[in-house]
Formats: structure tokens, C-alpha cells, sequence
């Protein structure tokens, strides 16, 4: 009889005190938890000693060596990866063990119930300020992240299976407040992407971009459902690339982030 493949659980933090014991509590049910902690100074590595059997400690600049840092130490057939604000339910523990123990493929991609604060807001997520599914279950050895410091780029090597059902639950933002703080960190961030490839495009472009990701989550994707919060979610994303480069090219000319 085969044996039962095994699972890792993975999660990456900084500074994630006040949503880490809900976060690793519901991960029980793997046969390994795995916790990198980047620059942590808060009080995440004592309650991470609580559950992980596993921490990685250290200071990474950009967020795709640090996630690869956490793929390195897992040493089990399969590999959960989540962050610190997702949860995953007891329905949704049952599907992914069903579904790696009789996997005829390498990667699947899980929903996500995105909520900001009390409220669940299904619509409108995606290009590069939410997600409505992210693949966060796969073989060891499969999945490597890019070296980006936001949105890293993902190298695949297998087959991609069919999405499972049950959604993983995505804690987004508190409020609109910490929508806009988000916001500032990911195009800071982008900024300096975009500044070290030499290349930060033009003001043009970065407009066509934003009208065309405004369309895409409000229209296509439905943003329009969602009332205020999906026109608040549209123009974050709309404002992402806008606001990127205008950072960029001040970086740029002042030679400090901006």
C-alpha cells in the first residue's frame, strides 16, 4: 500500500504578533509547520515556538529569497504556503488532504474569501492588489519564487491541477485606512524594483495601465458588486502602477526611496 504523502505548512512573517496564533493554530493538521521570521522584533518568534516545528530566522531585502528560504526547510512530499492574515478552515484542511493523497498532478491553486474587516467582499480582487486564488499547495521542489520585493514572479516545473473549492480566508485590510497604507507600501516597494532594473517605463504607460486594471476589477471582474468598498478596491489598483512610477522616477532624481 502507498504511503501517505506528508505536509508542510509554511508561513512567512515580520512583525506578526497580532495575527500569528490564529494564523498557525489552524495548521494543526499538517505533519510539519515551518515559520521564517524576517527582521522580527515584536513577540512572533515565541508564539511561533509554540507551533512550528521548524524557524528560520534572518534579514532578507526582497520577498522571493525569503519565501524560498522557507521552501528550502520543508522536508515533507507537499508544501502548504500561506501568510500570517490567512486562515485555513477545518473543511478546507479535510479538501487539501484528500486531494494530495490521491494527486494525479503537481500544483493547485485554492479560492480565496477575501475580507475587509467584518465584511466579505468577493468581487473585484486581482492585478497586483488582491487575489482571488493563490497557488498555495504544491510538491516540494516545484515552485520557486523570482527576486522581486513585491509580487515576485513564480517558476513552476510539473502540472497544474484543477482549483480546489473550499477558499482559503484572506484577513486583507482592517479598513480603507490600512488600504491606503497597503497601498503606499506596494508601490515604495515596486518603486524600487522597477529603479534597479534601470527601466521605471514612461508616465504614459503608466496610465494606460491603471484605466486598464480599473476596467478589469470594477467591470470585468464585478468590483461594481461590492458598492463602495469595490470602487475603493478599483482605484487602489487603478492608482498601483500610477503611483509606482511617479515614486520611481523621483527615486530616480533624488537618488533616495521616495
Amino acid at each position: 500500500m502507498a504511503e501517505t504523502p506528508t505536509l508542510s505548512a509554511l508561513v512567512v512573517a515580520h512583525n506578526e504578533e497580532a495575527r500569528l496564533e490564529a494564523c498557525l493554530s489552524r495548521l494543526t493538521f499538517a505533519d510539519e509547520i515551518v515559520v521564517v521570521l524576517d527582521k522580527t522584533t515584536d513577540g512572533s518568534k515565541a508564539i511561533a515556538e509554540r507551533f512550528a516545528s521548524r524557524i528560520v530566522e534572518g534579514s532578507w531585502e526582497l520577498e522571493g529569497p525569503r519565501r524560498n528560504s522557507g521552501l528550502d526547510a520543508c522536508q515533507c512530499d507537499w508544501i502548504l504556503e500561506v501568510d500570517a492574515d490567512e486562515h485555513v478552515t477545518p473543511e478546507l484542511a479535510a479538501e487539501i488532504r484528500a486531494t494530495i493523497a490521491t494527486a494525479a498532478f503537481d500544483w493547485y491553486v485554492l479560492p480565496v474569501d477575501n475580507y475587509i474587516g467584518p465584511t466579505l467582499v468577493r468581487h473585484g480582487w486581482g492585478s497586483s492588489f488582491g487575489k482571488a486564488g493563490s497557488p498555495s499547495l504544491f510538491r516540494r521542489g516545484i515552485k520557486t519564487w523570482g527576486s522581486q520585493r513585491v509580487h515576485p514572479s513564480l517558476e513552476w516545473r510539473g502540472r497544474k491541477g484543477p482549483n480546489l473549492t473550499t477558499p482559503l480566508v484572506h484577513w486583507v485590510d482592517n479598513d480603507v485606512s490600512d488600504m491606503l497604507r497597503r497601498l503606499d507600501r506596494y508601490t515604495s516597494a515596486r518603486a524600487r524594483d522597477l529603479c534597479e532594473t534601470g527601466n521605471i517605463g514612461s508616465l504614459a504607460n503608466a496610465l494606460r495601465s491603471g484605466l486598464s486594471r480599473f476596467f478589469r476589477v470594477f467591470v470585468r471582474r464585478k468590483g461594481w458588486k461590492e458598492g463602495r468598498l469595490g470602487l475603493m478596491i478599483a482605484i487602489c489598483t487603478a492608482l498601483y502602477p500610477i503611483v509606482s512610477h511617479i515614486k520611481a522616477a523621483e527615486q530616480q532624481k533624488h537618488g533616495e526611496p521616495r
